[in-house]
């Protein structure tokens, strides 16, 4: 399975790769975050994408090609999300982000180390390791983001007085490679509400943090 197959947010059955102890960038955003024009835009690109790396050799030069591939499409994802005009934005209401940033540090040291996140006003990213139960089994991705998206929902929506689907069903997650890739992603995480026009300064935005700051 090639990095490249993630297929990025929009399928129901993404793949995920999840090696034990290493770092995980996870992304998730509301349901019906972009409109379908959109998703069919980014499902046009992530096809050519696709096709152009068909004639790309299996080897190193196909798995660099496959991760740049990622990282592109990825941006071209999270910008559309930071510009979309439409679709809910119920993660800007204080006391849902609240609630969720306190989710997220609840889970710190028992299911995760958790590194980094943001909360953007349609969606969030977050950067941890997963621990190991005490059997030495890493925690599962899937387990984890379920019961965080799953408590999270029916409490905001509690907040918003509102019923139905909050978050999109699956999440994006790459796992980090080494040292120099998690420090990337750190600082595009951090940078998110800056290059949003949210904050003028990654300290200034209220919902995000990071225990090294790199």
């Amino acid at each position: 399975m090639s990095q490249f197959e993630y297929k990025l947010f929009y399928k129901r059955s993404l793949p995920h790769q999840q090696p034990a102890g290493t770092a995980l960038f996870v992304t998730s955003r509301l349901a019906g975050s972009l409109p379908a024009q959109v998703l069919s835009r980014l499902r046009i690109e992530a096809r050519r994408m696709e096709l152009a790396l068909d004639g790309v050799d299996v080897g190193e030069e196909r798995e660099n090609t496959a991760y740049s591939y990622q990282r592109q499409l990825f941006g071209k994802w999270d910008t559309a999300l930071d510009t979309c005009a439409t679709g809910p934005r119920w993660l800007s209401d204080a006391a849902v982000a609240g609630l969720v940033a306190d989710s997220i540090r609840y889970r710190d040291g028992s299911v995760y180390d958790l590194l980094a996140f943001c909360i953007m006003p349609n969606h969030m990213h977050l950067v941890f390791t997963p621990l190991s139960d005490e059997d030495g089994h890493p925690y599962a991705l899937s387990k984890i983001m379920q019961s965080l998206k799953g408590y999270t929902a029916r409490a905001c929506n509690r907040i918003l007085g509102r019923q139905g689907g909050f978050w999109q069903h699956e999440s994006y997650d790459h796992w980090v490679r080494d040292e120099a890739e998690y420090q990337r992603i750190v600082r595009y995480v951090t940078a998110n509400p800056v290059r949003a026009g949210l904050a003028d300064h990654w300290e200034d935005w209220p919902w995000t943090y990071v225990r090294d700051v790199p």
